[in-house]
């Protein structure tokens, strides 16, 4: 095989999930083929003003309009949507009878257009359907099928359970966590990436990265989400600062998109600390939330260590340390090769360098302490750790 697993020609693959995957540079043009067979006359496109201005939506459009598909628009979702988001979409998807949604976008378009397959079909507010209190058992399989196309190499929400918003209600980022969530088809066609400018790339790139590592240090059992997340760190070590600096390096852009997927994938096992703190920064400090990964991860890592030497060891191993050390000193690695990848693909160093401020703190930790990712965090944690944590991270 080539360097990255590349096959010696470009070609499309497909693959079997359960979400039917379209992966391959020209994906995209598949696209009537899965409206087809999800059997979608007037489906609704979800999208958001960035994705609609890089020309990625008309590109879209383009390919609906050729396969003759009708399909209506809606382009408001704002970045880290909240449920107005979702309400504004479901607005548009009875104005316009659709019976389905294509989602196209970073994971602010896929997780909005989630929350407008369940509000089709599933009774207000979201709430109800938090994970953190059990929601997950009203959500039910009646909904429309969802196509999700993503056009960042991060969240990996195209094939994920989960979508993700923030609620007026309760005031924090919330999951909403089902089986039934999951996008019945994915076109992960890396050529959409090309165009994405450095700093929204590194960020999003972390957040995948940081999906694969928690999911392989959390403390739930599933050896097959272990070796999918360790793959993707690898990926992402190898190709993420490449992709950074050489924009339309297709290479490294199809492998960030296996990447990003691998961690959506993976973190069914369960996240950790550092998406706990994550969820609740954004919606306090505004902080974009692959970045808050990225600077919180290192910390957390440090926090984990006592109880995750081993894994940590593995971590550094699959980010390329061929130092052949013990296995505390491998560990110590890891944290610092994570560092400097930050380093390398220019991520502040520390949260008040991203407009977090130090009167926040203490919301931010209790906030994090009521999210349900910081359950699977290998090393059990108080309101005092999430607080020491991003005081440190701060």
């Amino acid at each position: 095989m080539k360097p990255f697993d590349m096959p010696s020609e470009p070609r499309i693959t497909e693959m079997s999930w359960p979400t039917k995957v379209v992966f391959g540079a020209g994906a995209l043009q598949r696209l009537p083929a899965q409206v087809a067979r999800l059997n979608m006359k007037r489906p609704l496109v979800v999208t958001d003003a960035g994705v609609v201005k890089a020309g990625l939506a008309q590109r879209l459009y383009d390919v609906l309009k050729g396969a003759g598909v009708g399909f209506a628009v809606f382009d408001q979702v704002k970045p880290d949507p909240t449920e107005r988001d979702a309400f504004a979409g479901l607005e548009a998807y009875k104005a316009n009878q659709c019976d389905g949604i294509i989602a196209i976008g970073g994971g602010s378009p896929l997780d909005a257009a989630k929350l407008v397959q369940v509000l089709t079909t599933h009774e207000p507010p979201l709430s109800r359907y938090d994970d953190a209190t059990g929601g997950d058992q009203y959500v039910r399989d009646n909904m429309p099928p969802l196509i999700a196309i993503p056009t960042t190499a991060g969240t990996g929400s195209e094939v994920s359970r989960s979508g993700v918003a923030t609620l007026s209600d309760t005031g924090r980022k919330t999951v909403i966590f089902s089986p039934f969530l999951m996008p019945r088809a994915a076109i992960c066609d890396p050529e959409l990436t090309l165009g994405l400018p450095p700093g929204p790339t590194a960020a999003t790139g972390m957040d995948a990265f940081t999906h694969c590592l928690e999911a392989y240090l959390s403390n739930g059992f599933h050896p097959l989400a272990d070796a999918v997340a360790i793959d993707g760190i690898a990926r992402v070590a190898r190709s993420l600062p490449r992709a950074v600096e050489e924009g339309r390096n297709l290479v490294a852009r199809t492998d960030m998109m296996v990447a990003a997927m691998e961690g959506a994938m993976a973190f069914q096992k369960g996240l950790g600390a550092c998406h706990a703190l994550a969820h609740a920064l954004t919606p306090i400090s505004g902080v974009h939330h692959g970045l808050a990964n990225a600077i919180v991860l290192p910390v957390v890592m440090e926090f984990n260590r006592p109880v995750s030497t081993a894994r940590l060891a593995r971590v550094a191993l699959a980010m390329g340390d061929s130092s052949n050390a013990r296995e505390e000193v491998l560990a110590g690695n890891a944290i610092e090769r994570v560092r400097k990848l930050n380093a390398v693909i220019g991520i502040p160093s520390r949260l008040r360098d991203v407009g977090a401020q130090e009167k926040d703190l203490v919301r931010i930790s209790e906030k994090a302490f009521v999210d349900a990712s910081h359950r699977g965090n290998p090393r059990s944690c108080t309101q005092e750790d999430l607080l020491a944590m991003i005081r440190e991270s701060f």
